[in-house]
C-alpha cells in the first residue's frame, strides 16, 4: 500500500481533523480485503485525499477503539470517509471499489 499505516489514537485524532480523510481497515489474512485493497490503492493512485490504513490483526486494540469512537462496527475491509471530524459515509467487503470511493469522495454517496 502506498499510504502509511495510522499511527496510534492520536494520530486518528489529528487525521480526521482534516476537511477531509480516508480512513481503510484491511485484513492481510483475508482475500476479499485484498481485492478491497486492490481498489483502494488504485484510487489513492489518481486522488489526492489524505488517508492511512490500519492492519486491523496487527493493529487490533487500535482497530476496536476506531470502531468504538465512530460508533461503526467493525468489518473488514472496511473504508470511512470523515469530513471535518464526522463520519460522512462507510462501505465494506465488496462495497469497497474505486468508484465507490471516488462518489464518496466528490459527495455523490451517502453512508
Amino acid at each position: 500500500m502506498k499510504t502509511q499505516p495510522l499511527a496510534d489514537e492520536a494520530a486518528y485524532k489529528e487525521a480526521i481533523a482534516q476537511p477531509a480523510f480516508l480512513l481503510f481497515k484491511h485484513s492481510p489474512m483475508c482475500g476479499v480485503s485484498g481485492e478491497a485493497a486492490n481498489q483502494y490503492n488504485k484510487f489513492m493512485e489518481s486522488r489526492s485525499v489524505p488517508s492511512n490504513w490500519v492492519d486491523v490483526i496487527a493493529q487490533r486494540p487500535l482497530s476496536r477503539w476506531i470502531a468504538e469512537e465512530t460508533g461503526i462496527r467493525h468489518q473488514s475491509p472496511q473504508v470511512i470517509l470523515f469530513r471535518d471530524g464526522k463520519v460522512v459515509w462507510h462501505a465494506s467487503h465488496w462495497e469497497i471499489t474505486n468508484q465507490s470511493l471516488e462518489d464518496a469522495v466528490r459527495g455523490e454517496s451517502v453512508s
